[in-house]
């Protein structure tokens, strides 16, 4: 008899690496924050010295299926990790931010923010380019980008938050560094940085991968896994992209360490050097939580990525170990559970685009309705304030966030609409 799929997922559970035997399956191993020299995610365990492996690299915590292998009884089903991370996650988000609030909607700001982010994709590019042919980086010409991301996102910070996650997976190295950008500089504001500060830490978001210009291009666009010596290869880049920045005039310490510790973790198991807890510098613990966010919601070559709730879920998950937890959850609070620009289901079965944050928190945002779940069709697009009961057609709430690729939702479009 076939099993159920809800069957299947009670097969999956969550271990700690101190219990892996031989004999067990790994279901998933739990580190899409970290590049690892297996050859996939899921495999038979078959002996001590592949145990050894998982926890060299610095693994923590991983699913194994049960249904495949051997069990460990007192372990959570993924189903239940799942619910208890989404309560957090709800809980952390509708926190009160501490930041002000923005002075104008998205809505308005989100012509300034696209010519901002060409510029800003457009010197990301020529920088690149210049240092590939040996050329000094002109701090002068990234300060002047980089004050236009700063007054856009003290205007209301959601409007290039949103633009970040239109994406070309042959572009990714130069729009995972305006994305980084953004959300570092957002970030910064939502912890009350200064503006100098601010300016300083956008410029070492802006320039922290210019180091994989020395990455040959084979191993850089490799569809799939690495090998162990194009793995070293690869974590060169955050040494380069420190010695490049710090042969920069004008460059500041600040900058350089966001560049030099975005892969470093908080209990020592990142790179180059392995810092751990506060010898790695506040704005280098931000770019780590920073970096992997984008990097697992974007599109790739080789994968799909996952939906910004679901990826702030995992960073949860992760900062038990791997990241600053309270930094972590002032994150969460910057980019809100459902950020702008995501598609959610409502409970009447209809899918909304988020249009703005919402006055009474990030449960109740401003929504574009444009998709009947239910009948499986395009409706008419409305705009709904999920805040004001009299607007919401009955108590309709966000249930969850869906793939817009899924229902053949082109989220832009529908933006730009009205």
């Amino acid at each position: 008899m076939a099993e159920s799929p809800h069957g299947m997922e009670q097969n999956i559970k969550k271990v700690n690496v101190s219990q892996l035997r031989p004999g067990m399956y790994v279901h998933d191993l739990n580190c899409g924050w970290m590049d690892h020299p297996f050859l996939a995610n899921r495999f038979q365990i078959n002996d001590l010295d592949t145990i050894k492996r998982i926890a060299e690299m610095g693994v923590k915590e991983l699913y194994i299926d049960t249904g495949k292998g051997a069990d460990v009884g007192s372990a959570q089903t993924r189903e239940e990790v799942i619910a208890d991370l989404q309560q957090r996650l709800q809980r952390v988000g509708t926190e009160p931010s501490t930041a002000a609030p923005p002075k104008v909607s998205a809505r308005e700001e989100r012509v300034y923010a696209e010519r901002v982010e060409r510029e800003a994709s457009r010197l990301v590019t020529n920088i690149m380019q210049d240092v590939r042919l040996g050329k000094q980086i002109e701090a002068e010409r990234v300060n002047h980008v980089v004050d236009g991301m700063v007054s856009s996102i003290f205007r209301n910070p959601h409007a290039l938050m949103s633009l970040g996650r239109i994406r070309e997976m042959d572009k990714y190295t130069f729009e995972h560094s305006v994305s980084v950008g953004v959300l570092m500089i957002s970030f910064a504001k939502e912890l009350g940085l200064e503006r100098s500060i601010i300016q300083e830490i956008g410029v070492g978001a802006l320039l922290h991968d210019i180091g994989k210009i020395k990455t040959p291009d084979n191993i850089l666009n490799k569809p799939g896994k690495l090998t162990d010596d194009e793995f070293a290869i690869m974590r060169q880049h955050v040494v380069y992209s420190r010695e490049v920045l710090e042969q920069t005039q004008g460059v500041s310490p600040t900058a350089l360490a966001v560049a030099a510790q975005h892969h470093e973790r908080y209990d020592g198991s990142g790179y180059p050097l392995k810092l751990k807890g506060d010898e790695i510098s506040r704005y280098g613990q931000m770019a780590a939580i920073v970096d992997v966010y984008d990097a697992i919601s974007a599109d790739r070559c080789y994968r799909k990525g996952e939906e910004p709730t679901i990826v702030l879920r995992r960073l949860l998950e992760w900062s038990k170990f791997h990241f600053n937890e309270a930094l972590v959850h002032q994150f969460i609070r910057c980019v809100g559970i459902y950020p702008v620009g995501t598609l959610v289901r409502l409970e009447s079965g209809r899918l909304a685009i988020v249009l703005e944050e919402g006055e009474k928190g990030p449960l109740l945002p401003q929504v574009r309705v444009v998709y009947d779940a239910n009948k499986r069709q395009f409706i008419t697009p409305r705009d709904i304030d999920l805040s004001n009961p009299t607007a919401r057609s009955g108590d309709d709430r966000i249930v969850n966030c869906e793939s817009a690729e899924k229902y053949g939702i082109k989220v832009p479009v529908f933006m730009d609409s009205h």
